[in-house]
């Protein structure tokens, strides 16, 4: 974002506004967002945040903080890296103008995997297009957005002998692909596809039900650990503000001996430097059973560093 606003002549340190917790908490409730975008609502182009918060795991509430933000004639944008595969979207119902993610977190593409875009209808296929505000924007184009029809013609149907026509146009693809700047990587494809196959046996719905029930089920248990001090969750607990990611918050200098140590143990999570250990059940293959297997190879190391002599 910053590299963006730069590049359109701004400086990022008065053009960029981001949304802090709300103070003495973790995360940030949808009423302290809304009232932040309100207050800069006449000066602002742009909203865009993550469906779901890298860090702490709150899961936003897009479709009510969207239809206020376009009420206030600002383009809505969602990063949705860790909420496509594991939150219910409904991005067209919602009116999210565009949305952004990629497919190595929860749709199991593997490091490297394609991103993937979603572009409202209403956005005008064109080179241009209005804002809610009335600006019209210039969009960025490639051959691989064209329209299939005319694509390899290169002069949108018309005879041309001339090595370099002078008659090109863009016509765009209808929808998100119109996008497209270039094509893919077929390798990539492929193995986003082998993991779309196996969501293709169920669906959204299914999985983030036993999502609920699996995160859920890991809140409940770690809780007596929580209770004696080892560590608190900076998740929100209710389950419709959150993924399937806990958030395990350290004290400062514990978190990266645990994390190091759960890793010796076979056990799959992810640190984020100073403090925190993300933990994420993912419905589509993760198990009760291992959930509890985590929380008891977590509680006996915890009690281990307990127990190690102080210098």
């Amino acid at each position: 974002m910053e590299s963006q606003i730069q590049w359109h002549g701004f400086d990022p340190s008065t053009s960029l506004v981001q949304i802090p917790p709300k103070q003495g908490q973790a995360t940030a409730p949808t009423d302290h967002i809304l009232s932040l975008i309100n207050d800069h609502a006449d000066s602002t182009a742009l909203l865009l945040l993550p469906g779901v918060q890298y860090y702490t795991g709150q899961a936003f509430n897009i479709a009510k903080i969207t239809e206020f933000t376009k009420s206030k004639g600002i383009v809505v944008g969602w990063d949705l890296a860790h909420g496509v595969g594991n939150l219910e979207l409904r991005l067209h119902e919602w009116n999210v103008d565009f949305a952004v993610w990629c497919s190595y977190k929860y749709l199991n593409a593997g490091p490297g995997g394609i991103g993937g875009i979603f572009v409202h209808k209403s956005v005008k296929e064109s080179k241009k297009y209005l804002i809610p505000t009335g600006l019209l924007i210039s969009r960025l184009t490639g051959w691989w957005g064209h329209d299939l029809s005319s694509r390899f013609q290169m002069t949108n149907g018309k005879r041309c002998c001339s090595v370099i026509p002078s008659d090109l146009e863009f016509v765009s693809i209808t929808g998100a692909g119109g996008y497209q700047l270039s094509n893919p990587s077929v390798l990539d494809m492929m193995a986003l596809r082998a993991s779309l196959e196996v969501f293709a046996k169920t669906n959204m719905a299914a999985l983030r039900e036993r999502s609920i029930a699996l995160t859920g089920y890991l809140e409940y248990i770690l809780q007596p650990l929580v209770d004696q001090g080892y560590f608190t969750i900076i998740t929100p607990r209710e389950p419709q503000e959150r993924g399937a990611q806990l958030s395990l918050y350290f004290d400062e200098g514990v978190m990266e001996t645990v994390f190091d140590r759960l890793t010796k143990r076979g056990v799959i999570c992810d640190d984020r430097k100073p403090n925190v250990i993300r933990v994420s059940p993912a419905p589509l293959y993760n198990t009760f059973e291992e959930v509890w297997e985590f929380v008891m190879t977590l509680r006996d190391l915890l009690l281990d560093l307990r127990n190690m002599p102080r210098h």
